[in-house]
């Protein structure tokens, strides 16, 4: 079956004052099915939203192609664009920034039908809220009343307002306390089930990950270094940089693993060769002149790593 979402060879480069180019994504190619709920995970400032945003169409790529429902993005017209929106939609990480502070809740709900020129009622839009578990009392007040986790759940409703095929959520419960996280995730799951959604997850915590990914895709200043199913890549990690991410997270009964030296090096002049090289445990010679490329390795999964981990 052609996949749902299609990101094909994404490269996108920012300039900055100087004259330099900040590589933020360079090279990505990853798929998502129909119903499948794909995270991507990385370090801060690896790429992870601005691939968001290219998958979202917010933002075009210098090269390569995101294709959705077999469409491109970038070569559709302004009209066909506003259409597929409807189709493809974000939860935003700031739950406190993504509303208007003079509206009302119920007005927020509102906005996407307005813009998409669909019915829309009262009764509708409370049922809208119960089905994220907030009460139709909060139509008439406003986001500035609503707890963290609450002001999450009015942005979950609002993406799926118009029954999408596709969330993109960027951090949502990063900003969240442990007891709330649980709450959105086991909400996004039910959704999930109900309208057979699909969901690319950006995250940070391999933990929350667990809980909610088919599937996991890690980056690394730009680029996808492992992808695979997600227990299976927890379990035993194929680079060396996804194994330092699993053993940074505390686990009973066992030591945390030896912290990765170094820092991350600046996308404005990356290492050649492999990018993670200047901190690999694991480096020899070859990585520090030859770039490995995502290739099929063992249980289904694909990596990017000239010596790969085998245990």
């Amino acid at each position: 079956m052609r996949p749902l979402l299609e990101a094909r060879d994404l490269v996108r480069a920012y300039s900055v004052s100087g004259g330099g180019k900040l590589r933020a994504v360079e090279g990505v190619s990853l798929t998502l099915a129909r119903g499948e709920t794909l995270a991507l995970v990385g370090e801060s400032g690896c790429g992870k939203s601005t691939l968001g945003r290219l998958l979202m169409g917010f933002d075009r790529p210098d090269r390569g192609q995101v294709v959705f429902g077999g469409q491109d993005l970038a070569a559709l017209s302004a009209r066909a664009t506003r259409q597929i929106r409807s189709r493809l939609q974000m939860v935003f990480q700031d739950s406190g920034s993504a509303f208007n502070p003079r509206w009302t809740i119920g007005q927020a709900l509102a906005e996407p039908f307005r813009i998409h020129r669909r019915p829309w009622s009262r009764e509708s839009l409370e049922a809208l809220l119960d089905r994220v578990g907030l009460s139709a009392a909060f139509h008439d007040r406003y986001p500035a009343a609503l707890s963290g986790g609450q002001r999450q759940r009015l942005n979950i409703a609002r993406a799926i307002a118009l029954s999408p095929e596709l969330i993109i959520a960027d951090e949502p419960v990063s900003a969240l306390d442990v007891s709330v996280q649980a709450q959105i995730i086991n909400l996004l799951r039910d959704l999930q089930a109900d309208l057979d959604l699909a969901c690319l997850f950006i995250s940070h915590d391999l933990a929350v990950v667990r809980q909610i990914a088919d599937r996991m895709a890690v980056m690394y200043l730009g680029g996808i270094v492992e992808e695979g199913e997600t227990l299976s890549v927890l379990a035993t990690p194929s680079h060396p940089y996804t194994r330092a991410l699993v053993e940074a997270v505390p686990q009973p009964g066992k030591p945390l693993g030896v912290p990765l030296q170094g820092d991350v090096p600046s996308p404005l002049s990356p290492p050649s060769g492999c990018r993670f090289h200047t901190r690999c445990p694991v480096a020899r010679s070859r990585c520090a002149t030859e770039r490995p490329f995502l290739a099929p390795y063992r249980d289904g999964r694909h990596v990017a790593c000239h010596y790969p981990l085998t245990g």
